[in-house]
């Protein structure tokens, strides 16, 4: 699997200085679009995770931007003629509800109790980078399954994903798995 994007910087459409009309409760909730290539013929299902580790002297905790489990493959579009067949478009993550609702999508960090968010379109759907000391380097993990991951359900947190993930790979069900570091603008 490879997984790439048409930037390495985060649009700010995506980020920080997206427009209100592109935010809820303040925070950024258009996600960025992403390719995801050369995928292991036994995959049928797409997991992620997307973080920012350079919050962690920021906050104290690796802030978790976005989640998503159990993304069937087959649902997904795909342009035999592009040299990137399988893609994640822009905004997915406030469409993939009613395009794709067999799929989940988890809490982020705007959930914590420690943050104290509570709109769903902030605390369990992507959550644009907004660094507030320096630009921060975000890392966006791709994990390919033959199998839908048990046990997960719609607002799952991060270390369920985790846990599952490590389930299915004692199964020998994760094929096949990729990351890529996107930087965010402070």
């Amino acid at each position: 699997m490879k997984i790439s994007a048409d930037f390495t910087m985060i649009p700010d459409v995506f980020a920080k200085q997206a427009g209100p009309e592109y935010q809820a409760a303040g925070v950024p909730v258009v996600s960025f679009p992403f390719y995801v290539d050369d995928v292991a013929p036994e995959a049928q299902y797409l997991h992620w995770t997307f973080t920012d580790p350079d919050s962690i002297p920021v906050c104290g905790f690796e802030w978790i931007h976005w989640t998503v489990a159990n993304l069937p493959i087959a649902a997904l579009m795909y342009d035999f003629n592009d040299s990137h067949a399988l893609q994640i478009p822009p905004d997915f993550s406030r469409q993939m509800v009613a395009m794709i609702p067999e799929a989940l999508q988890g809490r982020t960090s705007q959930a914590s109790p420690f943050v104290g968010g509570t709109d769903p379109a902030a605390t369990m759907r992507y959550n644009g980078p907004q660094p507030p000391d320096k630009d921060h380097d975000y890392y966006l993990h791709v994990y390919a399954t033959k199998k839908p991951l048990a046990g997960l359900n719609g607002g799952f947190w991060m270390n369920e994903l985790v846990h599952a993930l490590r389930d299915a790979n004692a199964a020998g069900d994760v094929p096949d798995q990729d990351a890529i570091f996107l930087t965010g603008k402070a």
